[in-house]
């Protein structure tokens, strides 16, 4: 049979998508699938999501991003949504969720415009002019004085913080935004705009509860002290990458031993050689002794004798990040430190955390450049959940050393700004004012979600909302708890202004690249393994 039209063209087995029924109705329904997955758990009182991956672990989560990142999203068109919330995620590091929503929402605003007959590129004008607009005005609703702030004042940094942890983990946002302040002010450097986000451990400690939760100032291994010294106090320490351990050489020798006391000698030289090194590194003013692979046991039997702490670290990234934190430079081999090589701990001793002997490392005085928050609950994915409220906190820290401006949380902003455009879109002659008076409606998604995830009726919220902010109160905000509006200054809800920026405007980007595909052609999937499988065992970092 011989093939015609674009048949012939591509190879058998693709497929072949075009025209507005086909290709574009069929992304944006996509894309509106994957948002009302992740819709559902925006804001505080969004619900868990239960992923299990490829690999069946579990995740029981309302990160928008570990969610996404999990559900192995096939549909090219979602897989743009999802690549905008990642963007979102590594820029700012919070408000994934919303972007993605977001974006969703004004792909279903229009599709129903294309319905009515608009099409596509009038569709994205009209949402160009939106964005441009929203910038504007979110640059008008920036509270007053939160231009400048201090980065190291905790009360300024918890209120900015506590919005982005409380979407997290919802009512325990006090007690764990102050956790994250704390950290996050002791390694903040002189100019605030370094800040390193690396430099805010977490570990993680089965049994307790969030009230153990501590902030250590330097680092916590999850490993016992090789020897027996199991403490040490303002020490100096030297770090070998290679492991101690006599090393073989590297080409093969024979040695020819004629009588029994040479034998003996041969033996004794081994350990006077060994001792030599041992001995050298004690006398450079070195207690405790850091290495990155195994520890032989005569050089062990030495370092006992020199009263010599023993740790080892078998990870590459965490030798790093120790090295960091008291200052040291990492040596190869076993030899005779230099004074500067050397690095320096206030305190370094093996606690035992729920049954988990782990060592603790503490720098107080000196440049403090790594502190941990040790987080304690009953369950591993509760654990895993909190790392995550950890993670977005210190990620808005790192926005706020960069931008601190704040503007309204709890869906204030989003009413104005739909109000705002609203009237912008009477302004406009031509089509696109339909695609910009969907843009305003889909603002509304916020506060109807958040209202509908907190039990309340959406619909009564909303017009209350409107009735206020049309009255110029231009702070109203929902105050889930008590479930009615009110002025968010009270409430102390702010968002910080970078994220819900990029938020929205990665969300009418990855929209309008949406709406601009009019054709799908897919090849015939190639057999083979899939690409992109990680093999198992491999490690985050």
């Amino acid at each position: 049979m011989s093939q015609y039209g674009i048949q012939s063209m591509l190879k058998e087995g693709h497929k072949h998508l075009s025209g507005l029924d086909e290709a574009v109705v069929k992304n944006i329904e996509a894309c509106i699938q994957l948002s009302t997955i992740i819709r559902t758990s925006l804001g505080p009182n969004g619900m868990n999501k239960m992923v299990i991956n490829h690999l069946d672990k579990l995740f029981v989560t309302n990160d928008g991003a570990t969610i996404v990142n999990e559900l192995e999203v096939q549909h090219p068109a979602a897989k743009l949504l999802v690549l905008a919330g990642k963007a979102q995620q590594e820029e700012i590091g919070d408000g994934a969720n919303l972007t993605i929503s977001f974006a969703g929402e004004l792909l279903s605003h229009a599709g129903e415009l294309i319905r009515m007959g608009l099409h596509p590129s009038e569709i994205i004008s009209g949402y160009t002019k939106s964005i441009k607009k929203v910038i504007e005005i979110l640059d008008e609703l920036v509270e007053e004085g939160s231009e400048t702030m201090d980065v190291r004042n905790k009360e300024e940094v918890v209120k900015r913080m506590k919005a982005p942890v409380a979407s997290k983990q919802f009512g325990q946002e006090d007690i764990l935004s102050s956790l994250v302040a704390d950290a996050c002010m002791q390694v903040c450097p002189k100019n605030p705009a370094n800040f390193n986000v690396d430099n805010v451990r977490v570990a993680k400690f089965l049994g307790g509860g969030l009230h153990n939760c501590t902030v250590v100032r330097g680092m916590v291994l999850k490993s016992d002290a090789v020897g027996s010294i199991k403490k040490m106090q303002k020490a100096k320490v030297a770090v070998f990458a290679g492991g101690v351990d006599t090393s073989a050489t590297e080409t093969k020798g024979t040695v020819l031993i004629h009588n029994a006391e040479q034998l003996e000698n041969y033996a004794k030289t081994e350990e006077a050689k060994v001792e030599e090194l041992i001995k050298a590194v004690a006398d450079s003013g070195a207690k405790v002794i850091v290495s990155g692979a195994a520890v032989g046991e005569m050089a062990l039997h030495f370092c006992e004798r020199y009263k010599l702490m023993v740790l080892k670290i078998s990870s590459k990234f965490e030798l790093r990040r120790f090295c960091r934190t008291v200052g040291a430079v990492a040596m190869l081999k076993l030899c005779q430190p230099n004074p500067d090589d050397l690095g320096y701990v206030d305190s370094i001793s093996v606690e035992e955390i729920a049954g988990v002997r782990v060592t603790i490392v503490k720098n107080e005085e000196g440049g403090n450049s790594v502190s941990t928050v040790l987080l304690r609950a009953s369950t591993d994915s509760i654990l895993d959940d909190l790392e995550r409220a950890v993670d977005d906190g210190v990620n808005t820290y790192k926005a706020m050393c960069r931008d601190s401006r704040i503007v309204p949380g709890a869906a204030a902003t989003e009413i104005e700004l739909a109000r705002r455009v609203k009237e912008f879109s009477f302004k406009e002659t031509g089509l696109d004012q339909y695609a910009i008076a969907k843009f305003a409606q889909s603002f509304e998604m916020v506060p109807k979600t958040l209202a509908e995830n907190a039990g309340l009726n959406s619909m009564e919220i909303i017009s209350s909302l409107y009735a206020e902010h049309a009255a110029g109160k231009t702070k109203v905000g929902i105050d889930l708890e008590g479930g009615v509006c009110k002025d968010v200054s009270t409430l102390q809800v702010w968002d910080l202004h970078v994220t819900k920026l990029f938020a929205l405007k990665y969300a009418a980007d990855a929209a309008c690249t949406v709406l601009r595909v009019d054709q799908i052609i897919m090849a015939k999937p190639a057999g083979g393994p899939r690409r992109g499988d990680q093999p198992a065992g491999m490690d985050e970092d």
